[in-house]
């Protein structure tokens, strides 16, 4: 699991960050002065240690995109990144404020659709590396290089996966001898730790992302062969995939007090008791993120107030409290049955506390439960709310009118005492009847489908592969001649028969299953350029369609058929006015059949207008 995971599909991104420069920029990659501060990786009696100009270092850390000034004050040292974006800011204020930063090198995922056996994605996506060691190595911020993040798989026994991790590895070692490298696996797992460490030998140090195992994670660690140091790089309260579910399948969340007691346990057993093991670890969240609920993995609300984690980490990190404590929630309950009619009124107790005997205000919010149903702590929509549900409410509790709509919900407790501390937590509650499909989330449009603006969050993947997709190839960074930018996609189909095509869906692999997909209400038509290799092939192009017969289909389609493309660009556009645009999980589509002989056809600039 991963902070990127709010990041989905940047997977693909870093394979499309920089052209392939000319042989003569290898020159630049030498230079007498460095800035560079020098950390390396010392064995001593007591185990492993980082030595940061000349001292001992150990992480305390976090990852996340909040405060860094407010993660200083709390004592600790260092940030977790996940990727370059907007690094160099991040560096200067890490500088700023006496931190480091653990730079993350996002590498793709198979499940985005990287293919590590694609020499063309593996050599773009060590090239866009090459670049980002090049621009940031001599910061003084830097700490590490961490190159990806779970994207070994679920067993991890792929190969060339773990061949492109150490090849980064060795250009680093290569280019910066300053700052060690690491690569981030999802706990330990399958075969991830045997190949790692047979497999890259160029890897220092192995960051270990973990939560409800974590207190027997050395004594795993070892058992799996591990003998190189590692950083917890994610810690904190049991996922969800870890909790025990409820009557009707929904996870219980621990209250924000609970929760910081799992943070000091995973310190305590996962970094100060793993017998020399670990050089530090990363808290998970510093910000806040939709993965089950808003509040699930979160150290600060989106208001930037901070929850008990943080102060658990306060005195970790410094072996003081913070002289201002979060408010504690001691309890949070159902008066009666949670599990009610349709329009029911529930009535929920709240038993709360500050430390200093502040007041403390107390804000209630009704939302459905999540239906998402993404992997990896990818990017999910938050639930719809109901602000007109909460009938009366005051700090003891609150009630609530149900919706008519069946289907589970959680009532949330915000509390907070007016100094920057907040607690929260939240009541599960289900209406018996059939569930209301959820409204489909509405972009603003015009919403892009594929361009290089920004490819960190698109909103539709090319997941949803049909026909005879052996035959079947697709490039989404395929740099021969595109339309505009660096890149563009290329799709190449080689039966002389049959046919095949792409969906680009959303969620990822639904083909209506889930309440996925956008309300595209407004929109006039779908704009994209297209060329043929030789020009005269017929494509089909459209939108929606898809998932007849299951529970959350398209709601409407509407195509382009018998395209013959040119060898030159030329701008298409498939005309969608007239189409039910309510849900449309399936955001763009094309497919061909075989036509007697290999046929490659490029796209570009997809976009819902």
């Amino acid at each position: 699991m991963a902070w990127i995971r709010a990041l989905g599909w940047s997977s693909l991104v870093v394979a499309l960050l920089a052209p392939v420069p000319a042989p003569t920029a290898r020159a630049q990659e030498t230079r007498p002065d460095s800035g560079a501060v020098p950390v390396r990786l010392e064995r001593r009696d007591s185990g492993f240690t980082l030595i940061r100009n000349g001292r001992p270092y150990l992480i305390q850390g976090a990852g996340g995109d909040g405060s860094l000034e407010l993660l200083a004050a709390s004592g600790g040292n260092s940030v977790r990144t996940w990727g370059v974006e907007g690094l160099g800011a991040k560096l200067d204020e890490a500088r700023r404020l006496g931190l480091t930063v653990a730079v993350g090198i996002w590498l793709g995922h198979e499940r985005h659709g990287f293919d590590y056996n694609n020499a063309d994605q593996v050599a773009a996506q060590l090239e866009a590396a090459r670049q980002a060691i090049l621009k940031y190595r001599d910061h003084p911020a830097v700490l590490l290089w961490g190159i990806g993040n779970e994207m070994e798989g679920p067993g991890g026994d792929n190969a060339a996966i773990w061949s492109a991790v150490n090849g980064i590895a060795a250009m680093a070692h290569r280019l910066d001898p300053n700052h060690p490298t690491m690569t981030v696996i999802a706990e330990v797992g399958g075969s991830k730790v045997k190949n790692l460490h047979r497999l890259c030998p160029e890897i220092d140090v192995v960051g270990i992302n973990s939560y409800g195992g974590v207190a027997t994670l050395p004594e795993r660690y070892r058992k799996a062969g591990g003998t190189k140091p590692y950083i917890l790089t994610e810690f904190g309260p049991a996922g969800a995939w870890e909790t025990p579910k409820n009557a009707w399948g929904a996870a219980p969340e621990p209250t924000s007090t609970q929760k910081a007691l799992a943070y000091r346990r995973a310190w305590d057993r996962g970094v100060l008791g793993s017998g020399g093991l670990a050089l530090g670890g990363d808290a998970f969240t510093w910000g806040h993120k939709q993965e089950v609920t808003a509040t699930w993995f979160g150290m600060l609300l989106p208001d930037g107030s901070r929850l008990a984690a943080v102060d658990t980490m306060t005195e970790a990190w410094t072996g003081r409290p913070p002289a201002d404590r979060c408010p504690a929630i001691e309890s949070l309950a159902v008066e009666g049955n949670n599990h009610v009619k349709p329009g029911e009124t529930v009535r929920v107790r709240l038993r709360a506390s500050d430390p200093e005997g502040q007041a403390l205000r107390v804000q209630w919010v009704l939302r459905q439960e999540s239906t998402a149903v993404s992997v990896g702590g990818d990017a999910e929509a938050a639930p719809p709310s109901f602000p007109d549900a909460v009938a009366e409410s005051n700090p003891d509790g609150a009630t609530v009118r149900m919706p008519r709509g069946g289907g589970g919900y959680r009532l949330f407790a915000y509390l907070r005492d007016g100094r920057g501390g907040a607690a929260v937590g939240n009541a599960l509650l289900r209406v018996d009847g059939p569930v209301e499909i959820p409204a489909a989330p509405r972009p603003a449009l015009p919403l892009v489908v594929y361009d290089e603006a920004d490819r960190t969050r698109p909103p539709y993947a090319p997941s949803g592969w049909m026909g005879n997709t052996r035959g079947l190839k697709l490039e989404l960074d395929c740099r021969e001649r595109p339309h505009a930018g660096k890149t563009c996609i290329r799709a190449t189909y080689t039966p002389g028969n049959e046919w095949a095509g792409v969906v680009w869906q959303h969620p990822a692999n639904d083909w209506g299953d889930v309440p996925g997909g956008y309300d595209l209400k407004g929109a006039r038509r779908v704009t994209f350029w297209a060329r043929g290799e030789e020009g005269g092939e017929t494509v089909n192009f459209g939108l929606g369609g898809m998932g007849a017969g299951k529970k959350f289909p398209d709601t409407g389609k509407a195509a382009l058929d018998g395209v013959r493309l040119t060898r030159e660009w030329k701008s298409y556009a498939i005309d969608v006015s007239s189409a039910d645009l309510a849900r449309i999980l399936s955001g763009f589509v094309f497919s061909l059949a075989g036509q007697g002989a290999p046929k490659t056809f490029y796209l570009d600039d997809i976009v819902v207008e």
